[in-house]
């Protein structure tokens, strides 16, 4: 049969390949006395390549010497194939010929050379074909922020790393990395947001300003600020060679960054950096500044104040998110040298206007444009508390210096100020002196400022809680749940602060939750009101809230006798908690206080019981509860509260050496559970 196909092809003047001339002419090799050797197999001359009208055309034709050699010099067939010498070259070549291979044969040759290398190494797995549905780029970027979105992060990069790159081998787009260096930035994860960076940059991508806005958002919610403050300064320098123009959304991550790294002067140059560039200044902006000024626990509080004038200087009206972050810096700052605060925020704003007036260039008829000195301003934030002579007289001097050493360059038109009216039953009904009030150009009989080192005479300052939420209505604001627990853990505990703050809830339906609850519970304990802090769980079961063991821990701080403390333990396991390092340690430090070590023992053979490990917090107490005071002389004289030291010390000593420690991992999570829980710190709670 193929001796025929080849035939057919013959007559019709059709060119065959070599294998089938093979399989065609095979049968012919031992029969032809005198033959050519087509690709290793011997083909008739006779027949096939005589001169005839059919031509047959094969590739890959060499010559052997065989079929030279099989006929002698003398034979009768010589001189005719002497004399067609030549002739078949425009049949024959020695050229091989190229055929582009296809896909699916180029598979094959790599499942070949992948089951030669697993043969050599087994461990390693070889590239499987894709088998699934082709996707787009911009399908894997819904399924990645889908996925980010329900916090499963990891499962996001894997579907982008293992099917997008590896099993499709789609060229990712930039918004593909953009919302994972967004869920990295979120989840604190600086190494891989820079990474998936770095491989954007390989790949030849630009990024934008949502690129950006999430890498400074990972330096800023990075565990170390101090490397998520050289990434950012970084960053930021890169920018800067490669000219980009920043977005404001993409300037207030950077001031997010400075503010949470507690570098407040970059922030303020950040913030010039803004406002020269004509972006919009809003609440946002000044809310991140209010955050620069939260880190600084010493004069925190001072500072805040004075962004917070600048801000209503500037005609922008302060938002939620503004007032809470007021009453954490009040709560958790201090204000500094009192004559310095006195000197600084007690300045009319008659004198502020009037300073600004000598150094604005503006008509007349322009005076509604508010400015703002970002000098003057950086240089009353930054003051030295040792140049407070005459507070007002350095003041002036130090605007009029202002005035006639600065460019009026920097002098920056911000926005329209609009007056609004407050009502007047409103702001009359808080009878106590208000520096909000002042801020706002109203006269307050406030002329200096004495000792305020509690977070209750803070906010006194500010109108108290029932001044700050009158203040929050005039602005036409509603206070949430944030507001209401900070205000539940500054003002002075009694049993009609809770009322007012009740009430205030009820009006506003906002839903308490038990976090407020330990906050008053807090507060009242810390005041050695056991009582009313046990009274506060009578409010909670009122309104079926349930108890958790940070309740607990706030109930330990007013144990201040060991049965009290014993009486906790107690309820805790009738209610089916178990107490954590946290709440031993408030016990401890109560018992430690009043020196009473009959207390401390009961105590740690409670977590002796327990398997509660001791933290660095525990150890700290009783390593100086075990010490003897600097002065004392057993021997001269006689101490009712240390003649059980030795007995206590040697207890002790036993204790840690049966005790097994916290891990750091352990201590940590737990600080951090707390922390989200009732936001406060583990040095405020204790």
């Amino acid at each position: 049969m193929l001796t025929s196909v080849a035939c057919s092809c013959v007559r019709n003047g059709r060119k065959i390949s070599a294998p089938v001339a093979k399989l065609c002419l095979l049968p012919t090799v031992k029969t032809s006395p005198s033959t050519l050797n087509l690709t290793g197999v011997q083909y008739k001359s006779a027949g096939l390549l005589t001169a005839s009208p059919w031509h047959l055309s094969v590739r890959s034709v060499s010559l052997s010497a065989s079929s030279r050699d099989a006929d002698p010099p003398g034979s009768a067939s010589a001189p005719a194939d002497r004399g067609d010498f030549g002739s078949l070259s425009a049949d024959m070549s020695s050229r091989r010929s190229f055929r582009k291979s296809s896909p699916y044969i180029q598979d094959l040759r790599y499942r070949e050379d992948d089951a030669i290398a697993g043969e050599e190494d087994e461990g390693l797995k070889r590239p499987r074909r894709w088998t699934g549905r082709r996707n787009t780029t911009y399908w894997y970027f819904l399924q990645c922020k889908k996925l980010i979105k329900d916090n499963r992060l990891q499962e996001a990069l894997d579907l982008f790393s293992r099917d997008m790159l590896q099993g499709e081998r789609l060229q990712p787009q930039e918004y593909n990395y953009s919302v994972l260096i967004g869920g990295c930035a979120r989840a604190g994860q600086l190494k891989k947001a820079f990474k998936l960076y770095n491989d954007m940059k390989k790949r030849g991508l630009d990024a934008t300003d949502a690129t950006y806005t999430a890498l400074f958002n990972a330096c800023a919610e990075s565990p170390s600020k101090q490397v998520g403050l050289q990434q950012a300064l970084k960053l930021e320098q890169e920018l800067r060679r490669k000219n980009y123009a920043l977005s404001t959304i993409t300037y207030h991550a950077l001031l997010k960054t400075h503010a949470i790294t507690n570098h407040l002067e970059a922030c303020f140059h950040t913030f010039r950096e803004m406002l020269q560039n004509g972006h919009a200044i809003t609440q946002a902006t000044f809310h991140y500044l209010l955050m620069g000024c939260l880190k600084d626990k010493e004069v925190g509080f001072r500072l805040a104040l004075q962004v917070w004038q600048q801000m209503l200087k500037s005609g922008i009206h302060p938002d939620s998110k503004n007032y809470n972050l007021l009453l954490r810096t009040a709560r958790d700052c201090g204000i500094g040298d009192p004559a310095l605060a006195s000197g600084v925020l007690l300045r009319t704003d008659r004198e502020c206007l009037k300073g600004r007036e000598r150094k604005s260039h503006v008509k007349p008829d322009s005076k509604c444009i508010d400015l703002i000195d970002i000098d003057f301003l950086q240089r009353q934030l930054f003051i030295q508390p040792d140049s407070h002579g005459d507070s007002r007289q350095d003041g002036r001097d130090s605007e009029e210096k202002s005035q006639s050493g600065q460019d009026s360059t920097h002098l920056i038109p911000v926005r329209q100020r609009e007056n609004v009216s407050l009502p007047v039953d409103l702001v009359d009904a808080s009878t106590a002196p208000n520096l909000l009030d002042l801020f706002e150009g109203k006269g307050v009989g406030v002329m200096s400022f004495g000792a305020v080192d509690r977070a209750s005479d803070r906010l006194a300052l500010i109108g108290g809680g029932k001044g700050f939420l009158e203040k929050m209505a005039a602005k036409g604001l509603n206070p949430d749940l944030r507001t209401l627990t900070l205000l539940a853990d500054m003002m002075e505990p009694s049993f009609q602060s809770l009322q007012i703050l009740l009430k205030v809830a009820k009006q506003h339906r906002v839903k308490l939750d038990v976090a407020f609850f330990n906050s008053v519970i807090r507060r009242a304990a810390r005041a050695g009101d056991l009582d009313g802090a046990k009274s506060v769980l009578s409010v909670m079961r009122q309104r079926n809230i349930s108890v958790d063991v940070q309740t607990f821990g706030s109930l330990a701080l007013g144990c201040e006798q060991q049965k009290d403390g014993l009486q906790l333990l107690k309820d805790m396991e009738e209610a089916g908690l178990r107490p954590n390092v946290q709440v031993f340690s408030a016990l401890i430090g109560r018992a430690t206080r009043r020196l009473d070590y009959t207390y401390l023992k009961t105590i740690l053979k409670s977590m002796s019981d327990m398997q509660v490990g001791p933290n660095e917090v525990i150890i700290r107490q009783l390593e100086f509860a075990a010490q003897y005071p600097p002065n004392y002389n057993q021997y001269k004289s006689r101490n009712n509260y240390l003649i059980q030291i030795d007995g206590f010390r040697g207890y002790y000593q036993h204790w840690l050496r049966t005790m097994p420690a916290q891990s750091a991992g352990d201590e940590q999570t737990a600080v951090l559970k707390t922390e989200a829980a009732d936001g406060l710190t583990e040095v405020q709670r204790n």
